[in-house]
């Protein structure tokens, strides 16, 4: 979502750039931060809050790294305090994004869970991304890797769609209830799509390549 006019001024001249590698960059890979009504640097992952704010790469180390140089009060211009833990704070919020755009998904229709389900999915074409359970067993991992790259060598495409492993079984049924999964799989439309758009994020965010990690394969050269 672009930056409203006021919040460019009130972010200062530099707008959006990281207060920790000076880059500019798109703010979908950017988290923007404010100063709270208690002095407090808070995470703005809507960039909806008011006041001046200043933004980081979308990274852990480099939110830690803004923590440990204490670069969000000169950002600000505020006495403002980091809480050493902002880091770990963002990830759960990612998280969080994630999950309840997962449930936008659900019911929009655009959301498989269970093994053969996904499996199915993935080999029809109708799958766009894997989540995993972080915990889940690695033969069922392995099963629907198989269907991914059958499907990937099936409609000669160059690589497998994403799959992705953040939270445990247990930490999914924390943030989704009766509606986690151990195997689900996100189909084509607006927010299957916001689905993989929030993982991508998360993924950069904590430096891990989870396609890659969890059986990634990518078509031969010709």
């Amino acid at each position: 979502m672009p930056l409203p006019e006021d919040r460019k001024k009130d972010d200062g001249e530099n707008g959006r750039m990281c207060i920790v590698t000076r880059e500019s960059g798109d703010p979908d890979g950017l988290i923007r931060f404010v100063a709270g009504p208690d002095g407090t640097v808070v995470p703005d992952l809507k960039r909806q809050l008011p006041g001046r704010g200043c933004w980081v790469k979308a990274e852990r180390a480099l939110v830690d790294k803004a923590v440990a140089k204490k670069a969000f009060a000169r950002a600000l211009k505020a006495e403002v305090k980091a809480s050493a833990d902002l880091g770990a704070e963002v990830d759960r919020l990612l998280v969080g994004q994630l999950a309840g755009m997962m449930n936008l998904a659900r019911k929009a229709g655009q959301f498989v869970t269970g093994g053969m389900n996904v499996d199915k999915a993935v080999r029809t074409g109708a799958a766009i991304a894997v989540f995993h359970a972080a915990d889940a067993a690695a033969d069922g991992v392995r099963k629907i890797d198989q269907a991914r790259r059958a499907r990937m060598f099936a409609a000669d495409e160059e690589t497998e769609i994403p799959s992705f492993r953040f939270v445990s079984a247990a930490e999914m049924e924390g943030l989704l209830g009766q509606n986690a999964f151990i195997h689900a799989c996100v189909l084509a439309g607006q927010a299957g799509e916001g689905v993989v758009k929030r993982a991508i994020m998360l993924e950069k965010y904590r430096g891990t390549d989870s396609v890659r990690a969890h059986g990634d394969a990518r078509r031969p050269k010709q």
